[in-house]
């Protein structure tokens, strides 16, 4: 977002590429769920090599001792920037998290991971040795490898993977599935839903992914929080989960080979994917992180990380799409209503102890006066095409409040904010107001159909309950209200703006 910032995802930046190695590997199990450990396998050696092919899945007679189970076999290959060695450490430590004991020679076993071929190499060691030594003579290694390999060579005889498995009997060899899904007898999602009517969002909150915000040479990692919801046709049941998750991923992938310059459009592309993958009407997201920035204390000049909040708004329909970005802010705000009260108070006093009027009117003037604080909350977000930068947008909401906080204050600091706050007193009304009219006098290159939406929170002292006020509408009807006097009686909603009450008409 703002910052004129840029976002990738969780990839390796610049930097020499590792060396890396082609890899094949003969996958089996005949224990307990074999489609489950050939799964589990996979997904763990994922995090060992970059898978590119896996087989179908072959279901073979035991060799060797018969008197067990069926396995189930196939092959995978890939890219590994692992040595030989390394590898195979992996491969064990695999086989013992899925279940593997020791057994005697050719025995049952949950799951079996072997090393085909590394790159062309003929390797000979204590406890490796590869090609494996009875691979020319398996066809159920065979016949997976030769499916997406035929022609690759075995170092060892010079044969292809497929010359090899027409020299082999191939009898107790049958293919039973093409990979590892289930096939399933129904989508439960597509059907048709009890209670005819449709649903304004429904999906998947409280997603945690971590982006990359900034340019190249100023670049930052933030943990950031995704809410990625569809609308809902009242003819179907349910929208398809985990879609949700797929179009995140796919929109993250692509930013290691693309530039988001805003952290909004990356919520304006996910919002556009998943109105593509769930072939719904609309489709919103929300995504919130925490905006660490550099401060320095007003007196003590001490340096100070100051935490606020990033937030991204954008809905997608097959017709068009909008976004909005904000911030969220804490500040400091004196109410002056409990002030004036105290002004009133002082002014009695000192007319009791026998001061004159005008060394009164000079005390009161010149001396902060006491007050109840109140901890401010306020949120800023602006619908627009153009960039914002988001220290702007902080400093507006904070500048709006009667002062600014810090997480680390020395004692003058205190006396210098507490002073600044008393002098300033303002409600939470004000707070709201003040907000919106720096905006319009900070962005007057905007558009008049910008967007702005200011909520203002203050948690309270001295009653039980907190006071909130919002604002909101385009820049044209907030000029027009503050900078010309002019009375909107109605100003458009974010709703609206975001055009979700025409999809709801």
């Amino acid at each position: 977002m703002s910052l004129d910032t840029t976002v990738s995802a969780l990839f390796p930046l610049n930097g020499n590429a590792p060396t890396t190695h082609t890899i094949y590997l003969a996958l089996g199990s005949n224990l307990g769920d074999r489609r489950g450990n050939l799964a589990a396998a996979l997904q763990q050696l994922r995090d060992y090599m970059e898978i590119t092919t896996v087989s179908s899945i072959y279901e073979t007679e035991p060799v060797g001792y018969k008197n067990q189970p069926r396995f189930l076999n196939m092959v995978c290959s890939g890219k590994t920037s692992l040595s030989v060695q390394e590898f195979l450490k992996h491969t064990k430590d695999i086989e013992l998290a899925i279940g593997r004991q020791p057994t005697f020679r050719n025995g049952p076993r949950p799951i079996d991971i072997d090393i085909i071929f590394y790159d062309d190499l003929h390797i000979i060691q204590d406890d490796l040795i590869v090609p494996h030594e009875r691979m020319s003579e398996r066809a159920f290694v065979l016949a997976p490898l030769a499916e997406i390999a035929p022609e690759v060579v075995d170092p060892v005889s010079g044969k292809t993977a497929q010359e090899l498995l027409d020299a082999v009997s191939q009898d107790g060899i049958k293919k039973v599935a093409a990979n590892l899904h289930i096939a399933l007898d129904r989508d439960i999602q597509s059907g048709q839903p009890a209670v005819h009517v449709r649903l304004g969002r429904t999906g998947v909150v409280g997603i945690r992914k971590a982006i990359l915000i900034g340019h190249v040479d100023n670049q930052q990692w933030f943990d950031a929080t995704f809410d990625l919801y569809a609308d809902l046709d009242p003819t179907q049941a349910g929208a398809h989960m985990s879609r949700f998750s797929d179009a995140l991923e796919e929109v993250i992938e692509q930013l290691a080979a693309s530039n988001w310059p805003q952290i909004e459009v990356l919520a304006e592309q996910m919002a556009k994917t998943i109105v593509e993958r769930q072939k719904v009407a609309r489709a919103e997201v929300y995504i919130r992180t925490a905006l660490p920035l550099q401060r320095w204390t007003p007196v003590s000049g001490r340096r100070t990380q100051e935490v606020y909040g990033l937030i991204a708004q954008a809905v997608a329909t097959k017709q068009g799409s909008r976004r909005m970005v904000g911030v969220e802010v804490e500040g400091m705000v004196a109410c002056p209503c409990a002030q004036d009260m105290v002004h009133s108070f002082a002014r009695s006093r000192l007319q009791e102890e026998g001061f004159p009027e005008d060394v009164i009117a000079k005390m009161l003037d010149v001396t902060p006066l006491a007050t109840h604080n109140q901890r401010g909350r306020a949120t800023l977000l602006m619908g627009t095409d153009q960039n914002v930068e988001a220290r702007d947008l902080i400093n507006l909401a904070e500048s709006a409040m009667s002062s600014e906080n810090y997480a680390l204050l020395k004692r003058p600091d205190e006396l210098y904010i507490v002073n600044k706050a008393h002098s300033n007193p303002r409600f939470v009304e004000d707070v709201a107001r003040e907000i919106m009219r720096a905006v319009v006098e900070k962005y007057a290159e905007l558009p008049d159909d910008t967007f702005v939406w200011v909520r203002q929170r203050n948690e309270e002292t001295i009653h039980k309950y907190d006071v909130e006020a919002e604002g909101w509408g385009t820049l044209g009807e907030l000029r027009s209200e503050i900078l010309d006097n002019i009375s909107i009686e109605r100003h458009t909603t974010r709703e609206a703006w975001l055009g979700l009450t025409e999809l709801i008409k």
